[in-house]
């Protein structure tokens, strides 16, 4: 009888522990919304950005009007401009009380056209303001913009959280300023879908570097550039892009992770661009091939497949056939990781790698140094007194590769200015130029060198044209003149 009366009490007790135990993971159904809390203390912190500039509506330039016989007898119709408004989303993330100045962040995609144009800031309580443009960053699709706040506004600052902490299946929490101006401040809920997605082609918007975390929290065209936050109101992305196939939600939805940002944004104030590190090496996927030829326990790390000749990467001794597997005790299980934490690492930092050399490991320590001009191709220069409009990348570039461009000649065009030269002669972001006047360009920085040469040239015989030989986005070969007015 003793026996059975334990049996009863143990069973009594386990019944009452389970049952405590469930109520403390059900939701007070007479508490506080955990998501409506966040919404109230965020929600007036998302801005709403209107731009407007102007383009060109003359986006391509007939060839007849290059040759001199044609414009004889035909006359070029004048370039005309046409008024665009586009809309986004931001937050305010800093506030500095004594100059009453907001900063803002969103994505460059969404206020890059202000530059030449106007940025409209919309808050929460209707007053609108102009933004200044404090820093661009294409390259991860980051920008900072600022207002100037009227005396005793309200302003609201989102909190920042950590992106290194978030895991697959947590709360994500997205608002902004979806299709147009009667829907603003939307929140969508949903789930930290995955993180460290990268390689993704996002078309002329899309940035080298990516390490996005992928949501499946709606998010539509207008909500580029707000907050992604956690359940306890921290921000843990900047809602950036989305997979569809109509421009519309599909549950998938990518944000940039705030410490990214936040080291990118740090730059943007501090100096109005981004100081990168470099080490100098090309970096290679790690294949099941590679693994079994190399003997290596898993599909992991970055293979080095070339070291360029007095970079960080020579100096410290590191060999092609090198196996990357950690840097400054960071995993690196790909290459998209690889140029996020070398681009992300402070310029003059030393810094240990854990290596796969003749099977064995061993840490190497390295001092990375500042990203040369040439490295990420920016040519859009006016020296001169000519600006081409065109920007341009390495044959083996990150953009290159995820345009599918493969070959060993000319260098990639990555960016083409609105109504510039290159513009106006049909030029466009994925043709491969092969050579200046004639004259071959390889890398990014041979690219640079025969330009300048060639406009001196240019100036010297009073010529207005310039001829590049290039493989259009078929692959095919063509002619394309620039003109200089």
């Amino acid at each position: 009888m003793n026996v059975w009366k334990s049996v009863f009490l143990a069973l009594l007790v386990f019944s009452m522990m389970s049952c405590a135990t469930a109520k403390m993971n059900m939701i007070d159904p007479s508490g506080a919304n955990p998501v409506v809390e966040v919404v109230k203390s965020v929600r007036e912190a998302v801005v709403q950005i209107k731009v407007e500039s102007k383009v060109s509506s003359q986006n391509f330039r007939n060839p007849i009007f290059d040759d001199p016989f044609f414009r004889q007898f035909f006359q070029e119709p004048p370039s005309q401009s046409r008024s665009v408004v586009s809309m986004g989303s931001g937050f305010v993330y800093e506030y500095i009380s004594s100059t009453r100045e907001a900063f803002i962040m969103t994505n460059n995609h969404v206020v890059k056209e202000g530059r030449d144009g106007t940025i409209t800031v919309t808050l929460a309580d209707k007053e609108t303001y102009t933004a200044s443009i404090v820093g661009l960053d294409p390259n991860t699709d980051i920008a900072v913009i600022k207002i100037t706040m009227k005396e005793n506004a309200k302003v609201t600052v989102a909190p920042l959280g950590d992106s290194d902490k978030l895991e697959i299946g947590e709360w994500a929490i997205a608002i902004g300023n979806p299709f147009n101006e009667g829907l603003d401040r939307t929140v969508t809920l949903g789930v930290i879908s995955a993180t460290s997605r990268a390689n993704l082609n996002l078309g002329d918007n899309s940035p080298i570097y990516q390490d996005y975390i992928q949501t499946d929290a709606a998010i539509n065209s207008g909500n580029s550039g707000g907050p992604l936050l956690n359940i306890n109101g921290e921000v843990i992305g900047i809602n950036s892009a989305l997979a569809s196939n109509n421009g519309g939600n599909v549950g998938i939805g990518f944000a940039i992770p705030i410490n990214l940002a936040i080291r990118v944004v740090d730059d943007l104030v501090a100096s109005g661009k981004v100081l990168r590190a470099y080490m100098g090496i090309l970096p290679q996927e790690i294949t099941p091939d590679i693994v079994e030829s190399f003997q290596l326990k898993e599909v992991s790390g970055v293979l080095i497949a070339k070291v360029e000749k007095d970079s960080p990467a020579d100096k410290a001794g590191l060999l092609v056939g090198d196996i990357i597997l950690e840097i400054n005790k960071e995993k690196v299980p790909n290459v998209p990781k690889f140029r996020i934490v070398i681009a992300t690492s402070k310029v003059g930092q030393e810094i240990p790698l854990k290596i796969i050399r003749d099977n064995s490991e061993k840490t190497i320590k390295i001092t990375l140094e500042t990203l040369p001009d040439d490295a990420v191709a920016s040519t859009d220069t006016n020296k001169g007194g000519i600006a081409t409009g065109i920007s341009v990348e390495a044959i083996d570039s990150a953009t290159a590769k995820r345009m599918n461009i493969t070959g060993e000649k000319g260098v990639v065009v990555s960016k083409v200015e609105p109504n510039s030269a290159a513009a106006k002669a049909g030029l466009r972001v994925g043709f491969v130029i092969l050579s200046i006047e004639n004259t071959e360009v390889n890398s990014p920085k041979e690219f640079g060198t025969v330009l300048e040469e060639a406009k001196t040239k240019m100036d010297k015989d009073n010529r207005k044209i310039l001829r590049l030989y290039v493989l259009d986005t078929n692959k095919q070969p063509a002619f394309v003149i620039l003109r200089f007015e």
